[in-house]
Protein backbone atom coordinates (compact mmCIF):
# COMPACT_ATOMS: atom_id res chain seq x y z
CA UNK A 1 0.00 0.00 0.00
CA UNK A 2 2.90 2.39 0.73
CA UNK A 3 4.50 1.55 -2.51
CA UNK A 4 1.53 1.25 -4.81
CA UNK A 5 -1.43 3.55 -3.35
CA UNK A 6 0.04 6.61 -1.15
CA UNK A 7 -2.42 9.04 -1.98
CA UNK A 8 -4.94 6.34 0.53
CA UNK A 9 -3.17 7.67 3.22
CA UNK A 10 -4.66 11.25 2.69
CA UNK A 11 -7.96 10.12 1.73
CA UNK A 12 -8.13 7.72 4.60
CA UNK A 13 -7.92 10.77 7.15
CA UNK A 14 -10.16 12.66 5.21
CA UNK A 15 -12.66 9.94 5.34
CA UNK A 16 -12.02 8.74 8.91
CA UNK A 17 -14.52 8.58 11.11
CA UNK A 18 -13.98 11.48 14.20
CA UNK A 19 -14.89 11.90 17.59
CA UNK A 20 -14.84 14.52 20.64
CA UNK A 21 -11.41 14.64 22.17
CA UNK A 22 -13.51 14.88 25.18
CA UNK A 23 -16.03 12.01 26.04
CA UNK A 24 -19.11 12.37 27.95
CA UNK A 25 -17.82 11.20 31.28
CA UNK A 26 -14.91 13.66 31.02
CA UNK A 27 -12.17 10.82 31.15
CA UNK A 28 -9.30 9.61 28.54
CA UNK A 29 -7.56 6.77 27.70
CA UNK A 30 -4.97 7.09 25.57
CA UNK A 31 -2.48 4.78 24.37
CA UNK A 32 1.58 6.43 23.64
CA UNK A 33 3.88 5.17 20.96
CA UNK A 34 5.85 7.79 20.10
CA UNK A 35 8.90 6.93 21.81
CA UNK A 36 11.18 5.01 19.05
CA UNK A 37 11.18 7.93 16.89
CA UNK A 38 13.44 9.56 19.49
CA UNK A 39 15.55 6.52 19.32
CA UNK A 40 13.97 5.29 22.88
CA UNK A 41 13.38 1.44 21.94
CA UNK A 42 13.88 -0.36 25.76
CA UNK A 43 11.57 -1.54 27.65
CA UNK A 44 11.33 -3.40 31.08
CA UNK A 45 14.74 -3.84 30.40
CA UNK A 46 15.01 -5.24 27.01
CA UNK A 47 17.02 -2.64 24.82
CA UNK A 48 15.35 -3.57 21.58
CA UNK A 49 11.99 -4.12 22.75
CA UNK A 50 10.16 -1.74 20.40
CA UNK A 51 12.89 -2.34 17.22
CA UNK A 52 9.88 -4.22 15.49
CA UNK A 53 7.53 -2.56 13.76
CA UNK A 54 5.11 -5.25 12.81
CA UNK A 55 5.14 -6.13 16.67
CA UNK A 56 4.44 -2.59 17.96
CA UNK A 57 2.17 -2.27 15.30
CA UNK A 58 0.29 -5.69 16.09
CA UNK A 59 0.33 -4.41 19.91
CA UNK A 60 -1.03 -1.05 19.37
CA UNK A 61 -3.91 -3.28 17.09
CA UNK A 62 -4.41 -5.20 20.05
CA UNK A 63 -4.82 -2.33 22.39
CA UNK A 64 -6.96 0.33 20.46
CA UNK A 65 -9.02 -2.78 19.74
CA UNK A 66 -9.87 -2.83 23.54
CA UNK A 67 -13.13 -1.62 25.36
CA UNK A 68 -13.15 1.89 26.63
CA UNK A 69 -9.51 3.01 25.27
CA UNK A 70 -10.13 6.08 23.55
CA UNK A 71 -7.09 7.16 21.56
CA UNK A 72 -3.56 7.12 20.41
CA UNK A 73 -0.25 9.29 20.43
CA UNK A 74 2.57 8.37 17.97
CA UNK A 75 4.22 10.06 14.81
CA UNK A 76 3.47 10.20 11.66
CA UNK A 77 5.34 6.27 10.79
CA UNK A 78 3.12 4.95 13.33
CA UNK A 79 -0.11 6.68 12.98
CA UNK A 80 -0.54 6.30 9.26
CA UNK A 81 0.26 2.54 9.52
CA UNK A 82 -2.19 2.02 11.81
CA UNK A 83 -4.81 4.30 9.82
CA UNK A 84 -3.71 1.80 7.09
CA UNK A 85 -5.06 -0.42 9.12
CA UNK A 86 -7.98 1.01 10.29
CA UNK A 87 -7.05 1.43 13.75
CA UNK A 88 -7.64 4.63 13.70
CA UNK A 89 -11.18 4.64 13.13
CA UNK A 90 -13.52 6.51 15.47
CA UNK A 91 -10.25 7.45 17.87
CA UNK A 92 -9.12 10.12 19.75
CA UNK A 93 -5.33 11.20 17.81
CA UNK A 94 -2.93 13.02 19.47
CA UNK A 95 0.18 14.05 17.01
CA UNK A 96 3.64 13.79 18.54
CA UNK A 97 5.71 17.15 17.95
CA UNK A 98 9.06 17.25 18.67
CA UNK A 99 11.68 14.30 18.05
CA UNK A 100 14.77 15.77 17.28
CA UNK A 101 16.34 15.40 20.83
CA UNK A 102 17.38 12.23 20.05
CA UNK A 103 17.92 10.07 23.79
CA UNK A 104 21.64 9.67 24.62
CA UNK A 105 22.70 12.76 22.20
CA UNK A 106 24.97 15.47 22.88
CA UNK A 107 22.13 17.73 21.89
CA UNK A 108 19.30 16.01 23.70
CA UNK A 109 17.76 18.72 25.05
CA UNK A 110 18.11 20.69 21.79
CA UNK A 111 14.55 19.38 20.99
CA UNK A 112 13.33 20.94 17.59
CA UNK A 113 9.99 20.50 15.74
CA UNK A 114 11.17 17.42 13.78
CA UNK A 115 7.66 15.96 13.79
CA UNK A 116 4.10 17.16 13.46
CA UNK A 117 3.44 20.96 13.74
CA UNK A 118 -0.09 22.55 14.41
CA UNK A 119 -0.83 23.21 10.95
CA UNK A 120 -0.27 19.66 10.01
CA UNK A 121 -2.19 18.18 13.27
CA UNK A 122 -5.35 19.85 11.53
CA UNK A 123 -4.18 18.83 8.58
CA UNK A 124 -4.60 15.40 9.17
CA UNK A 125 -7.92 16.10 11.32
CA UNK A 126 -6.38 15.06 14.57
CA UNK A 127 -7.26 16.46 18.05
CA UNK A 128 -4.32 17.34 19.52
CA UNK A 129 -0.52 17.93 19.29
CA UNK A 130 1.76 17.17 22.31
CA UNK A 131 5.10 18.64 22.99
CA UNK A 132 7.97 17.19 24.97
CA UNK A 133 9.39 20.39 26.95
CA UNK A 134 12.36 19.18 29.04
CA UNK A 135 14.13 22.73 30.91
CA UNK A 136 18.00 22.14 32.06
CA UNK A 137 18.76 25.45 33.78
CA UNK A 138 22.68 24.34 33.06
CA UNK A 139 21.75 24.46 29.35
CA UNK A 140 21.03 27.43 26.91
CA UNK A 141 19.29 24.98 24.71
CA UNK A 142 16.30 25.10 26.56
CA UNK A 143 15.12 28.27 26.40
CA UNK A 144 15.36 27.89 22.56
CA UNK A 145 12.68 24.51 23.28
CA UNK A 146 10.64 27.20 25.38
CA UNK A 147 10.35 29.72 22.77
CA UNK A 148 9.28 26.43 20.66
CA UNK A 149 6.81 24.97 22.99
CA UNK A 150 5.35 28.48 23.62
CA UNK A 151 4.09 29.25 19.81
CA UNK A 152 2.92 25.81 18.91
CA UNK A 153 0.70 26.15 22.09
CA UNK A 154 -0.14 29.74 20.81
CA UNK A 155 -0.99 28.18 16.77
CA UNK A 156 -3.15 25.33 18.79
CA UNK A 157 -5.23 27.68 21.05
CA UNK A 158 -5.89 29.32 17.50
CA UNK A 159 -6.77 26.76 15.68
CA UNK A 160 -8.96 25.03 18.41
CA UNK A 161 -6.50 21.99 18.54
CA UNK A 162 -5.39 20.70 22.31
CA UNK A 163 -2.11 21.33 23.27
CA UNK A 164 -0.81 19.27 25.42
CA UNK A 165 2.32 20.13 27.04
CA UNK A 166 4.95 17.54 28.59
CA UNK A 167 7.24 19.38 31.26
CA UNK A 168 10.61 18.36 33.24
CA UNK A 169 13.15 19.43 34.85
CA UNK A 170 16.56 17.85 33.66
CA UNK A 171 20.05 18.10 33.81
CA UNK A 172 22.75 15.57 32.95
CA UNK A 173 24.12 13.00 35.11
CA UNK A 174 27.50 11.08 34.15
CA UNK A 175 26.45 12.51 30.26
CA UNK A 176 23.01 11.04 30.54
CA UNK A 177 20.04 13.23 30.71
CA UNK A 178 18.05 12.79 33.58
CA UNK A 179 14.40 13.85 34.33
CA UNK A 180 14.43 15.59 37.89
CA UNK A 181 11.05 13.56 39.50
CA UNK A 182 10.82 15.14 42.84
CA UNK A 183 7.61 16.92 43.61
CA UNK A 184 9.29 20.68 43.91
CA UNK A 185 10.86 19.53 40.58
CA UNK A 186 7.76 18.61 38.92
CA UNK A 187 5.94 21.46 40.36
CA UNK A 188 8.20 23.90 39.01
CA UNK A 189 8.24 22.93 35.35
CA UNK A 190 4.11 22.81 35.77
CA UNK A 191 4.14 26.24 36.68
CA UNK A 192 7.00 26.95 34.32
CA UNK A 193 4.94 25.26 30.80
CA UNK A 194 1.52 26.36 31.93
CA UNK A 195 2.60 29.73 31.28
CA UNK A 196 3.56 29.36 27.53
CA UNK A 197 1.79 30.73 24.83
CA UNK A 198 -1.24 33.64 24.41
CA UNK A 199 -3.81 31.54 25.32
CA UNK A 200 -4.31 28.39 27.79
CA UNK A 201 -7.99 28.17 27.01
CA UNK A 202 -7.19 24.49 24.85
CA UNK A 203 -3.66 23.63 27.19
CA UNK A 204 -3.40 20.06 28.92
CA UNK A 205 -0.47 18.77 30.86
CA UNK A 206 1.02 15.52 30.72
CA UNK A 207 2.76 14.44 34.00
CA UNK A 208 4.14 11.75 35.67
CA UNK A 209 3.06 9.86 38.71
CA UNK A 210 5.22 11.18 41.59
CA UNK A 211 5.52 11.12 44.98
CA UNK A 212 3.25 13.50 46.61
CA UNK A 213 1.02 14.10 43.94
CA UNK A 214 -1.63 15.97 45.57
CA UNK A 215 0.97 18.85 46.09
CA UNK A 216 1.71 18.51 42.23
CA UNK A 217 -1.85 18.74 41.38
CA UNK A 218 -2.17 22.01 43.54
CA UNK A 219 -0.14 23.25 41.10
CA UNK A 220 -2.50 23.83 38.25
CA UNK A 221 -5.79 23.92 37.03
CA UNK A 222 -5.15 22.61 33.86
CA UNK A 223 -6.71 19.26 32.58
CA UNK A 224 -4.33 16.96 33.00
CA UNK A 225 -3.44 13.18 31.48
CA UNK A 226 -0.86 10.86 33.66
CA UNK A 227 2.22 9.47 31.91
CA UNK A 228 3.25 6.23 32.55
CA UNK A 229 6.72 5.97 31.77
CA UNK A 230 8.99 2.38 31.76
CA UNK A 231 8.30 1.23 35.44
CA UNK A 232 10.65 -1.43 36.58
CA UNK A 233 8.31 -1.96 39.84
CA UNK A 234 5.99 -4.36 40.46
CA UNK A 235 2.70 -4.03 38.02
CA UNK A 236 0.78 -4.06 41.50
CA UNK A 237 2.55 -1.03 42.59
CA UNK A 238 2.36 0.98 39.47
CA UNK A 239 -1.48 0.19 39.29
CA UNK A 240 -1.96 1.73 42.82
CA UNK A 241 -0.08 4.76 42.04
CA UNK A 242 -2.35 5.26 39.17
CA UNK A 243 -5.16 4.87 40.76
CA UNK A 244 -4.88 7.19 43.53
CA UNK A 245 -3.55 9.91 41.16
CA UNK A 246 -6.47 9.67 39.34
CA UNK A 247 -8.93 10.28 42.04
CA UNK A 248 -7.23 14.08 42.31
CA UNK A 249 -8.85 17.05 40.48
CA UNK A 250 -7.87 18.26 37.11
CA UNK A 251 -6.60 14.75 36.47
CA UNK A 252 -8.94 13.31 33.20
CA UNK A 253 -7.21 9.90 32.69
CA UNK A 254 -4.28 8.28 31.99
CA UNK A 255 -1.72 8.33 28.44
CA UNK A 256 0.49 5.54 28.66
CA UNK A 257 2.82 3.40 26.61
CA UNK A 258 5.57 1.17 27.15
CA UNK A 259 3.98 -0.37 30.77
CA UNK A 260 0.94 -1.48 28.58
CA UNK A 261 2.12 -2.12 25.01
CA UNK A 262 5.34 -4.54 26.87
CA UNK A 263 3.98 -5.70 30.14
CA UNK A 264 5.63 -8.07 32.62
CA UNK A 265 3.57 -10.77 31.57
CA UNK A 266 3.62 -10.08 27.62
CA UNK A 267 -0.69 -9.35 27.93
CA UNK A 268 -1.30 -6.62 26.49
CA UNK A 269 -5.06 -6.89 26.79
CA UNK A 270 -4.88 -7.55 30.19
CA UNK A 271 -2.47 -4.68 31.02
CA UNK A 272 -5.11 -2.77 29.33
CA UNK A 273 -8.49 -3.92 30.24
CA UNK A 274 -6.66 -2.82 34.08
CA UNK A 275 -5.72 0.40 33.06
CA UNK A 276 -9.08 1.17 32.02
CA UNK A 277 -10.60 -0.44 35.16
CA UNK A 278 -8.62 2.88 36.40
CA UNK A 279 -9.79 5.32 34.37
CA UNK A 280 -13.76 4.57 34.21
CA UNK A 281 -15.91 2.40 35.57
CA UNK A 282 -17.23 -1.36 34.17
CA UNK A 283 -20.92 -0.21 33.21
CA UNK A 284 -19.16 3.39 31.41
CA UNK A 285 -16.86 1.28 29.35
CA UNK A 286 -19.58 -1.59 28.47
CA UNK A 287 -22.27 1.06 27.70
Amino acid sequence: MRTFEPHRIPELLRSRARRPFVPADGRLMIVAADHPARGALGARGRADAMASRPELLDRLRAALGRPGVDGVLGTADILEDLLLMGALEGKVVVSSMNRGGLQGATFELDDRLTGYDVAGTAAAGFEAIKMLTRIDLADPASVATLELCAQVVTDANRAGVVAMVEPFLSNRVDGRVVNDLSPEAVIKSVHITQGLGSSSAYTWMKLPVVDQMERVMEATTLPTLLLGGDPTGAPEETYASWKAALELPSVRGLIVGRALLYPEDDDVAAAVDTAVSLVRPADVVAA
